[in-house]
């Protein structure tokens, strides 16, 4: 079994699609902890030179989230609505404020393989093709592996 120790990005070549695919040292429910408590949540997505910022977060479905990205004088603001989070699986929207018009579908499953380890498989369904090359040239991937690398060290010490 291929194992995706670093985040494996790919665009589908037949819809605005971007797939994301990483293994985690975790259970199902640790990896989901991590995705819907806020205070979790801040401490690891996004680059290391970012701060993130919780302004709403009601992580059930139905709710919604905002938050913002501090890097330097600078501020990036998201927001957008948990359209389902249950135990295995979370749907929402997601909105770059910089860019009101382009709102993605994200689905994020967390798949159990069974030897302590989850494989997240994540997908964001962007409106266009110019909107998702241009996530995809944004230097995501960077930030993504990042972010990844801090979840893992805060699942290594025990905090989640």
């Amino acid at each position: 079994m291929t194992r995706y120790d670093q985040a494996h990005v790919e665009a589908d070549p037949n819809v605005p699609l971007i797939r994301i695919t990483r293994d985690f040292n975790a259970t199902p429910a640790q990896l989901r902890r991590a995705h819907v408590d806020p205070e979790l949540y801040a401490r690891w997505v996004g680059p290391h030179d970012v701060e993130t910022v919780i302004d709403h977060w009601d992580a059930r479905t139905g709710g919604s989230w905002r938050f913002l990205n501090r890097r330097g004088g600078e501020e990036y603001g998201f927001h957008g609505s948990f359209h389902e989070v249950s135990d295995d699986r979370i749907v929402q929207t997601f909105t770059f404020e910089g860019w009101p018009e382009g709102v993605s579908l994200e689905t994020l499953r967390f798949e159990d393989l069974g030897d302590g380890r989850t494989r997240l498989h994540a997908q964001s369904l962007v409106d266009s093709f110019e909107g998702r090359d241009m996530w995809l040239q944004s230097d995501m991937e960077t930030g993504v592996n990042e972010g990844y690398a801090k979840l893992d060290a805060l699942l290594a010490d025990g905090t989640i």
